[in-house]
């Protein structure tokens, strides 16, 4: 396992990270330069805490959005994505190729003569489960 953090140092590096966001780099020595000039930190061991996790933070803000961090860049992104709407929609299609209980189905609702919708082609009569190869045949030991 590896180390824990404290909450003093993950809420700390978040608060930084969101006042600091344009200054803040992935260089760990960077970060730690920056820490000493914008925040009054105790000791030089929770300083370097601070900026190993703000390293990591923002390493993970490359990526993608972080939990806990509300940056103006992560909120225009996720607005962008929610507001984002297709050319052409997904579930348009001229063919639907469905089984015979479904167009059986259909046709007890009255919609049979739906356009679009095929039956499949039967398959081959079988056992009706399939097998693997080397004998397992499906079934549980």
């Amino acid at each position: 396992m590896g180390r824990v953090r404290t909450k003093t140092v993950k809420k700390s590096s978040r608060q930084v990270i969101e006042r600091y966001y344009s200054r803040m780099t992935l260089d760990f020595h960077t970060n730690k330069k920056i820490l000493e000039e914008v925040a009054i930190i105790p000791s030089k061991r929770l300083r370097n805490k601070i900026a190993g996790f703000s390293t990591h933070l923002m390493r993970r803000i490359q990526r993608g959005p972080v939990r806990g961090i509300s940056l103006k860049l992560q909120e225009e992104e996720r607005e962008r994505r929610m507001d984002f709407v297709p050319d052409e929609s997904a579930i348009k299609v001229d063919q639907i190729v469905v089984d015979k209980e479904t167009i059986d189905m259909l046709g007890t609702l009255g919609m049979a003569d739906l356009p679009g919708v095929e039956k499949q082609p039967d398959a081959p009569a079988g056992t009706g489960y399939p097998t693997r190869p080397g004998g397992y045949g499906g079934r549980r030991i």
